[in-house]
């Protein structure tokens, strides 16, 4: 019976099967995820390309469900083949790390996952890797191999810059986690510590492995790396001779080429001091040289050949030590200097800790476990029980859980005509206006009012019709009264900011908020929920159209060119309101043939705030003008920005206010964030625009694709609010209307300041009128479905408002700028 009902509902309207599509699937959903990893990748011959590759090799056999895309970086001096790799990176060509960050944002990942260690990136302090970090859209993890405890300033500068942007942060050591706490202000809530990974291999294996190295009569010690001054080798040979004289039988292998770097300063140079440190000693014949880099399962046979592990570091700051990590996992005994990574893995007897620099403590520790087998035993059963916390499955599935923590997820899918509620906006308004700002939902009166604002207010009391009537007048008459109070007749011009003691900060308010305001009482002779409001907003047009209606800035025009327009559509007869459609429409006209070129259909060389407000005015102007080539130039330039604000996926990303776009510099090369409500509730009117102009003598859409891609971006953009963003976040709140400031590289901006709740509401209201223009039967179907206790259970009754809406809403126009632009 179930099943008939919904196949009843679904054949009755579509809108009731997607809806019960949606619920049918809720829960049920487990996507694949694709992941960009960044770092070294074997054959470079470095700790963090060893990491790496086992990391990709280990989630790759582990968690299959993962697809992990690599992206190496490479040394300047010693490049190597990579087969592997979607992309490689010199670590010295900036432009190498912007083209990598424009494939993994056009290949949709769900995350992007950073090996850090400042000497593998080029630039002052690895600096160059920021033109890699500050342009991904996806959640960023990094894996923080060094943290340092007193770093310089450019070093701290660098690592504060990547954490700001982490949405997740991986140390390998509790220690690790503490310096972020302490050091550089990380909530350690943030931090996920994660020990270095290592093998799973049987225990007590020693006698076959040293049998098959030819060692079987032996004492075996060993320290493996690449070689390089901070080691503490040239302590271990100092030990050696009191080891010697005690179990002569004993040898130390000394296992790894010398680090490249040194070979390139200085060649062999090290090495061979340290052999002539043995010999001097009298222990030459008891050291082992291996000067080969091994592959894993070369390393780790060699490693099942020995006794005891040495890592006599001197440098106590060390976080990490990937072979410390697989000597403990094997079941070898340890004994170290207290170093950071050391310490922790270690405690509690899994090793013997000596201080650094000094020969005598470490040859009295070696000497303790040789001559005492059940001690050494001991400590080696110790050690493999501790190493079964770190072995790769476990390491692979605390990694695999980190990146579906941060990993963006499918959005709810509510449906689109689902009205917000209006307690959100009541709540940032006095009998004064709407306050600017607040922190998190609370007013912030410090920062009292600002013109720009109650404009919004105004156009929304005008097409809400989700709101009682009698409210709706009731705050129109509020905000109508703050912009009449904001003239100044001396200067011919709106105030824009006010103190919340409603004293004016300004005598003169900014070209765009002037716009913005003639373009609000446009909308209001049009729109406004009451005769005497519309006769009000008529007067004041008039005054203001004059002076306004003369200013040269592109935005500031076209939002002037929108108020018009809605005068025009009530009065077409009005002469200033032609004139200024005719001159706003010429300048952007001429303005967009300037600064067309091949790949850049714009208005201007740089993408800023607003962007689509330029091309709706045109499309708006041309539509209303007759101007067959304004319409066309218009659409052209509406078509340019959604390829910009498009993401691989199909969502939608703002332009981000980071320093917005450098001149001529499409979306790839620039930085994605902050992303702010106003540019998504630009592109829903401006695409609502461009849908409505094709009912006249515009674009030829024969087959409806035109429409189709209108409509379709308009929904895509009021889909950024709702979650589907590069955070698969949401920024709206259904029930109590309020839409929080923004995306950032870490998820929301948590403040609900009154620019971002009105972009949301006048963008639900845009959208709606849109879809009701595209489909007649949508209001009735969701009054039905509305009705459901499954749709009111999963947005609350409040959120969810079933009533048909009235009246023709689609081709709203609406403002927006970033608040950036109005101080």
């Amino acid at each position: 019976m179930t099943s008939d009902l919904s196949n009843s509902l679904r054949r009755a309207t579509p809108v009731a099967g997607a809806v019960l599509d949606f619920f049918a699937a809720d829960g049920a959903r487990q996507p694949a995820r694709r992941l960009a990893l960044i770092g070294g990748f074997a054959p470079r011959k470095c700790g963090i390309a060893t990491f790496t590759t086992d990391l990709f090799e280990q989630l790759g056999l582990h968690h299959p469900e993962l697809s992990v895309d690599l992206h190496v970086i490479d040394s300047p001096t010693e490049p190597h083949a990579y087969p592997q790799a979607r992309s490689v990176i010199r670590s010295d060509r900036a432009e190498d790390y912007r083209t990598a960050a424009r494939r993994i944002n056009e290949d949709a990942v769900d995350a992007v996952w950073l090996q850090h260690e400042y000497g593998i990136f080029g630039g002052a302090s690895g600096a160059l890797v920021l033109e890699l970090v500050d342009r991904v859209a996806a959640p960023l993890i990094v894996t923080l191999h060094t943290v340092l405890a007193d770093p310089s300033a450019q070093q701290r500068a660098v690592l504060e810059h990547i954490l700001a942007r982490a949405s997740g942060v991986m140390v390998m050591s509790e220690h690790g986690r503490d310096v972020l706490s302490r050091v550089y202000g990380v909530d350690p809530a943030r931090v996920t510590v994660i020990a270095h990974g290592a093998p799973d291999r049987p225990f007590g294996r020693s006698a076959e492995f040293k049998a098959r190295a030819g060692l079987a009569d032996k004492n075996v010690i060993m320290t493996f790396g690449l070689l390089g001054q901070g080691k503490g080798l040239e302590t271990a040979i100092e030990a050696l001779p009191a080891i010697a004289a005690q179990h002569p039988n004993t040898v130390y292998r000394i296992v790894g080429a010398t680090h490249p770097n040194l070979v390139a300063a200085e060649g062999e140079a090290y090495r061979e001091s340290l052999m002539d440190l043995a010999r001097d000693l009298g222990v030459a014949d008891h050291v082992l040289w291996d000067n080969r880099f091994l592959e894993t399962g070369e390393l780790l046979d060699q490693l099942e050949a020995c006794d005891i592990y040495l890592t006599p570091y001197p440098n106590l700051q060390q976080s990490t030590s990937g072979t410390l990590s697989y000597a403990v996992a094997l079941g070898k005994a340890v004994v170290s200097t207290p170093y950071l990574h050391a310490s922790e893995l270690l405690a509690d007897g899994v090793g013997a800790l000596v201080p650094p620099r000094s020969a005598t403590a470490l040859a009295r520790a070696v000497n303790a476990l040789l001559g005492d087998p059940q001690a050494l035993d001991a400590m080696q059963r110790r050690a493999y029980a501790r190493g079964r916390e770190t072995i790769w499955p476990r390491f692979a599935e605390g990694c695999a859980q980190l990146v579906k923590t941060v990993a963006a997820i499918a959005p709810l899918q509510v449906p689109l005509t689902a009205t917000p509620g209006a307690s959100g906006v009541w709540a940032m308004c006095d009998s004064t206006g709407m306050l600017q700002h607040a922190i998190g939902t609370v007013p912030d009166r410090r920062h009292g009012y600002c013109l720009d604002d109650n404009v919004r207010a105004l156009m929304l009391m005008g097409v809400a019709d989700g709101i009682p009537l009698a409210e709706r007048q009731r705050w129109a008459t509020v905000f109508a009264s703050f912009i009449q109070h904001a003239w100044n007749p001396d200067a011919g011009r709106f105030r824009n900011f006010m103190a919340f003691d409603r004293s004016w900060c300004e005598d003169v308010g900014s070209e765009d908020s002037n716009g913005r305001t003639l373009w609000a009482l446009g909308h209001a002779v049009a729109h406004a929920p009451d005769a005497g409001l519309r006769q009000w907003a008529r007067q004041w047009y008039d005054i203001a159209v004059g002076p306004l209606g003369q200013v040269d800035y592109p935005r500031s025009m076209a939002f002037a060119i929108l108020g018009a327009v809605h005068v025009l559509a009530v009065e077409p007869d009005h002469g200033p309101s032609r004139a200024l459609v005719e001159r706003g429409g010429a300048l952007l006209h001429a303005l967009l043939a300037k600064g067309r070129r091949p790949d850049w259909a714009w208005f201007e060389a740089m993408l800023g705030y607003d962007n689509p407000r330029l091309p709706e005015a045109l499309i708006r102007a041309g539509h209303l003008t007759k101007r067959a080539d304004w319409l066309e130039s218009g659409i052209e330039a509406l078509r340019f920005i959604v390829a910009q604000q498009t993401t691989a996926k199909g969502q939608f990303r703002a332009i981000g206010s980071e320093t917005f776009t450098p001149p001529h510099a499409v979306t790839y090369e620039a930085k994605p964030f902050d992303q702010q409500p106003l540019e998504a509730w630009a592109a829903v009117e401006a695409c609502a625009a461009a849908w409505h102009a094709l009912d006249a003598d515009g674009e030829a859409d024969t087959d409806g694709s035109a429409r189709a891609l209108w409509r379709g971006h308009a929904q895509a953009a009021y889909r950024w609010f709702l979650g589907a963003n590069d955070r698969s976040l949401a920024l709206g709140d259904l029930v109590s209307g309020r839409c929080r400031d923004g995306i950032t590289p870490r998820g929301v901006n948590a403040n609900c300041g009154a620019e971002s709740i009105l972009a949301f509401q006048l963008a639900h209201y845009a959208l709606a009128g849109l879809e009701r223009a595209a489909a007649p039967r949508v209001g009735s179907e969701t009054q039905a479905l509305g009705q459901t206790s499954k749709v009111r259970s999963v947005l609350g009754d409040r959120a969810y408002k079933a009533q048909p809406l009235a009246g023709q809403i689609g081709g709203q126009p609406a403002l927006g700028q970033q608040r950036l632009a109005n101080s």
